[in-house]
Formats: structure tokens, C-alpha cells, sequence
């Protein structure tokens, strides 16, 4: 009878273990271990001193705060790839210096002109700039992703940035459309007037190939220069439109 009953005894516990185990979410049976890799990871770094972390259900999330952006980046990928995360909710705070927007404009913009200078795809990348309490956007178009990662990169290691938006659409990748490229690029920078404005590769007439689309941005010195890369555009077999978005900079 006694041993009928440690059976049973033993029956109960064992249910009702499985149903606590069954009831407890997945990830939280690893909260702690995730916590201490967290610390580990996190506390190790001088620049991340001032972040913290909590975990729930195998969700970590980050708060506290960072000089520059590119260590509130850092902070997140140091931990993407510990065991049993679920994910990561980075809500730390920017607080280094503060910048005002049309400086920080200013400045990225400079590099950005001078990002790719002598790569093949320099002139077939138009990458814009706008800044909003330090929250910096980019949008435009880029021949691939290599020069959005590199602006991305710039943003985020600059003081006074707080966080960055990419708007910029990555092309398709298209040979028809690379062939449009070096077409266009030829008829405008072979002409004897418009030749000169490759002298400075940061300052490019730039061209946007889309499905056979172009579209022309930068500046030129006047109107008629404008009228012209439109019309060597346009000239150019294949091309669907040209929408010629130059702008007049009597000082070029």
C-alpha cells in the first residue's frame, strides 16, 4: 500500500513539474545566463559604462547611455549572438555633444563628396543629407549598397549625431542599366564643355540610372551648360527619359 502510494506521490510531482515547465515561456529559463553574457559583453567596454540591462523572456533590452552613436550600435551588435536571445530592444540614449543641425549638415555632406572619390561608381551615386535634432537622414539613390554603409558609418561616428534614417534606394541591379551608365557618363564628359566638370570627381554631374530612367543631379555654371548634359542624355540610344535635375551655381 505504501509503495502504491510514493507512487502515485511520485506521479503527482512529476506532472506537475512539466506543467510549471509547460506554463514558463521558453526563453525565460535562460534569462539568467542571457543576463550574465549580457554584463559580460557590455561592462567590458569603457564607452559602455553607462549602459544597462534587463532581460525578459529571453528579450533583451538596453537603456542608459553613450557619447556617440556608432557605441550604441556597438553596444547591440556585441550581443546579437549570444545564445537563446529572442531579441534586442535598444532604447539607450545619445547624450554626447550637442551640434547644431546645420553644422552637422554641413560637415557630412563634405565627406560624402569626397566618399568613393576614384571607385568606378562615384558618379552614379546621388546621396542627400538632412538633419533634424541630431537625427540624421539620408535619402537619394545609390549604384549598390557600399556607399550607404559608408555613410551610415560617418554619421554614426560623428559627435552630435543621435541617431541616423536611411532613406536611400539601393538600385536593381541591371546590366542593361549599367550599360546606360557608361553611355551616359561618355556623351556628357566627352563633350569639350561639359568635360570640365569631371575635373573634381567629389563634385560630379551625377547619374541615376533606374530601369532606364536617368535622371542628372549636381551643379553646373549655367543654364546652357544644363540644356546640354539634358541633351547629350538624351541622345544617348537606349535611354527611356531623362529628367535633368542640375542645378545653376554661377560660381562653378
Amino acid at each position: 500500500m505504501k509503495k502504491q502510494l510514493l507512487a502515485v506521490t511520485v506521479a503527482l510531482l512529476v506532472l506537475l513539474s512539466i506543467s510549471a515547465l509547460a506554463a514558463t515561456p521558453q526563453g525565460s529559463r535562460y534569462d539568467q545566463q542571457i543576463q550574465q553574457a549580457v554584463s559580460q559583453k557590455i561592462h567590458g567596454k569603457k564607452q559602455l559604462q553607462n549602459v544597462s540591462s534587463s532581460v525578459e523572456d529571453g528579450m533583451v533590452a538596453l537603456t542608459g547611455t553613450v557619447s556617440l552613436y556608432q557605441d550604441k550600435l556597438e553596444a547591440a551588435k556585441k550581443i546579437k549572438k549570444i545564445d537563446y536571445i529572442a531579441g534586442i530592444r535598444n532604447d539607450i540614449t545619445v547624450t554626447g555633444a550637442n551640434v547644431p543641425d546645420a553644422q552637422l549638415q554641413q560637415k557630412l555632406a563634405k565627406k560624402l563628396a569626397y566618399d568613393r572619390v576614384g571607385y568606378f561608381d562615384n558618379t552614379f551615386n546621388y546621396i542627400t543629407t538632412s538633419v533634424n535634432d541630431g537625427v540624421v537622414t539620408f535619402a537619394g539613390a545609390a549604384y549598390w549598397g557600399v556607399p550607404v554603409d559608408d555613410a551610415m558609418a560617418m554619421a554614426a561616428a560623428m559627435p552630435g549625431v543621435k541617431d541616423v534614417v536611411n532613406d536611400v534606394k539601393v538600385l536593381p541591379t541591371s546590366q542593361f542599366d549599367d550599360s546606360l551608365r557608361i553611355r551616359t557618363a561618355r556623351a556628357i564628359y566627352r563633350d569639350s564643355v561639359l568635360g570640365r566638370y569631371g575635373s573634381d570627381p567629389a563634385h560630379p554631374i551625377r547619374i541615376v540610372v533606374d530601369n532606364g530612367h536617368v535622371t542628372l543631379y549636381g551643379s553646373v555654371g549655367s543654364s546652357m551648360d544644363k540644356t546640354l548634359a539634358g541633351m547629350r542624355a538624351n541622345q544617348v540610344p537606349g535611354v527611356f527619359s531623362v529628367d535633368n535635375k542640375l542645378v545653376i551655381d554661377k560660381n562653378l
